[in-house]
């Protein structure tokens, strides 16, 4: 029987707040555990939830980056269970009036088309705590550090198709909150993560199939292989003559697979009700606007505006525009160099990443900074240096032995470009290689490369490589 996956995602994403959303307790990641917890956080008796503004704004933010409905009277809920590194025994987040409605994104699929996908909403809630299941020899630990950290909680519909489809809806949101300065990121430290809804049906069916929940994926290669085993898994039982059993699953990275947590709670199990601590939200059209005004361009305006402005690729343009970070040095080199739009983009995307991923550093980490990057290239634009010296330039450069012209000088790097001295070393190659030579003449074209090699070397690498292979054409055929 034919299968069709059907996926739907929840990628929770820590807004970069700098206090909790309904205290003043710090979000600052890394201090010792239950450090940053305060009594509104513990929910202590007498204790009152207060809104906080900027949480508002970042969801605001987002809402209208991706085209959504925004709530103009949106409420917060208690969410209950029952959980250690749950304090108060609720979670207080958004039910049937969240802030962000339906809304949507388009993302690239693997041939080169465009999808659209479905947001369905978008609300605010608190984190829960963290339980730690290490170093406690057969107990478990619980910090409270996260308690109160606001999330944004995206809910996709179920239009994706794949795992991978999965993946590039996953990097578009996450590249798209970066770009807002709405959430850092970062998924080692918990920041942004997914939950993934998957489910199977055969192939023409409208009826959705049973669906399970795969928990905190932080890793977009965990959320592909998570999801390629659970419809794997789903598709077995159901051909084995079982039936999928909704539920949460955990995903093991050691083993490479899901495994049940527990029966999937639907919405009456947690017993909504609106919270009577918290007054319902009103946006009003002076605050949405203003928040408009402070949308940067967005990664698909930017990636259109590089294909045109500078003549790229689509490719180039969607790799030099996944982050906003890169784009801005992307456009500092080109403007500062005043040179090829596009060999700037093969150093940005080339030795410059490549040496960012190998010292695994972020841009703003960078010893290179876009101004020194372009000078680089301006002397290989005037030909001070060749292509191939201007990688040794590079390096240097990375090693923080100073901007190119420093490492140039220091070095002695400069291009030989006068034609009688690269004319004098030429001459020498071909009368200390005759055997060559009368082959080259015999029509063995071939050795050409083996005389520009030659030169190249008697230089040190620093001859013009256009002069060497115009000059060395004339003397070998004359």
């Amino acid at each position: 029987m034919e299968w069709e996956v059907v996926i739907g995602c929840e990628i929770h994403s820590q807004l970069a707040t700098k206090s909790k959303i309904f205290s003043g307790a710090s979000t600052a990641y890394g201090a010792e555990p239950n450090t940053q917890a305060c009594a509104v956080d513990l929910g202590l008796p007498g204790v009152l939830p207060v809104l906080n503004k900027e949480a508002v704004r970042m969801a605001v933010k987002f809402g209208l980056a991706v085209g959504a409905e925004l709530t103009k009277r949106s409420v917060f809920a208690r969410k209950n269970y029952f959980y250690p590194d749950l304090p108060k025994g609720y979670q207080i987040s958004q039910f049937e009036l969240p802030i962000v409605g339906i809304g949507h994104l388009d993302i690239e699929l693997e041939d080169g088309s465009t999808k659209r996908i479905g947001i369905t909403r978008a609300h605010l809630e608190e984190d829960a705590g963290k339980s730690l299941h290490e170093d406690f020899h057969g107990m478990t630990g619980i910090d409270l550090n996260r308690a109160g950290t606001p999330l944004l909680e995206i809910v996709s519909e179920p239009d994706l198709r794949s795992a991978k489809e999965a993946v590039a809806y996953m990097k578009k949101i996450h590249s798209l909150v970066r770009y807002l300065e709405i959430c850092d990121g970062n998924m080692q430290e918990g920041s942004f993560r997914c939950d993934a809804n998957v489910s199977v049906r055969p192939m023409g069916q409208k009826e959705l199939g049973t669906r399970a929940e795969v928990k905190n994926l932080n890793s977009f290669r965990f959320v592909e292989r998570a999801i390629d085993y659970e419809v794997e898994r789903q598709i077995d039982v159901i051909e084995s003559g079982g039936k999928v059993v909704q539920e949460t699953r955990l995903y093991d990275s050691d083993k490479g697979e899901t495994r049940a947590m527990r029966s999937k709670e639907e919405a009456n199990d947690y017993r909504y009700f609106p919270d009577p601590d918290l007054l319902p939200v009103e946006l009003e059209d002076d605050f949405i606007e203003m928040v408009r005004s402070t949308l940067p361009e967005l990664p698909d305006a930017k990636k259109e505006r590089f294909t045109e402005q500078y003549s790229l690729s689509t490719y180039d343009a969607s790799v030099l525009t996944a982050s906003r970070e890169m784009g801005d040095f992307y456009e500092t080199v080109v403007t500062a160099s005043g040179g090829d739009a596009k060999v700037a983009a093969n150093w940005v995307m080339g030795d410059f990443s490549a040496s960012l991923n190998k010292d695994n550093k972020e841009i703003s980490e960078s010893v290179v900074t876009a101004e020194m990057l372009a000078g680089m290239l301006k002397r290989i634009a005037d030909n001070t240096i060749s292509g191939k010296i201007a990688k040794e330039v590079f390096e240097a450069m990375w090693n923080g032995e100073g901007d190119a012209d420093t490492v140039i000088d220091k070095k002695g790097l400069k291009q030989i470009t006068d034609s009688g001295a690269i004319e004098a070393i030429i001459d020498d190659v071909i009368n200390n290689n005759p055997k060559q030579a009368e082959q080259y003449r015999g029509g063995k074209e071939q050795l050409f490369g083996f005389f520009v090699g030659q030169v190249m070397k008697a230089t040190q690498g620093k001859a013009n490589p256009g002069q060497v292979n115009e000059l060395l054409k004339k003397k070998l055929n004359s």
